[in-house]
């Protein structure tokens, strides 16, 4: 049985999902040709498999961008923490080189472009393992290399904009 047409507009989806928070993520990489830097903000940063170890996020067929995550081998994706508010209107604005204006850079283990910045909660080095076509995006899928993980406040979306509310919970070092 196929699906039904929906009965929302897609500005009605996008506020009901709003209603998920969700971290927030900046995904770093280079132009396979010139080596030149990529990044771009994102929310849709999710799990897939512990074995082997996948992660997923996704990127709209109209980002500029797109051609050039679907041909790089590896990219590396940064947990932000709250007090990264400002990486993460930076690489959600603006052209990829202004995006990068002022950061500071490294790299990864296997030689990925990345954040150079102690603050990330987290960070993935991924091989960009596949892309699937999904509507008006594609799902990224990365086989994890390397991450590592620090104890901080993530940076979270929800509703429409960044919850800066301070977490009531601690955080343990377990």
């Amino acid at each position: 049985m196929a699906a039904q047409l929906p009965d929302f507009d897609s500005r009605f989806f996008r506020s009901a999902l709003g209603r998920f928070a969700t971290g927030v993520t900046v995904v770093t990489a280079e132009t396979r040709e010139e080596h030149t830097p990529l990044g771009l903000t994102i929310s849709s940063f999710n799990s897939v498999s512990l074995n082997p170890p996948l992660v997923l996020w996704t990127l709209s067929k109209a980002a500029s961008s797109l051609t050039h995550f679907q041909q790089i081998d590896r990219y590396v994706i940064h947990v932000l923490a709250a007090q990264q508010l400002h990486l993460a209107r930076q690489f959600s604005k603006g052209s990829q080189a202004d995006r990068f204006e002022g950061v500071s850079l490294t790299r990864a283990p296997h030689g990925t472009l990345m954040l150079d910045d102690p603050h990330c909660t987290a960070w993935f080095e991924c091989h960009n393992q596949s892309q699937v076509e999904a509507g008006d995006h594609f799902i990224f899928i990365g086989q994890v290399e390397r991450c590592h993980r620090s104890f901080g406040q993530p940076l979270v979306y929800h509703a429409g904009d960044f919850d800066l509310t301070p977490s009531k919970t601690p955080l343990s070092n377990a």
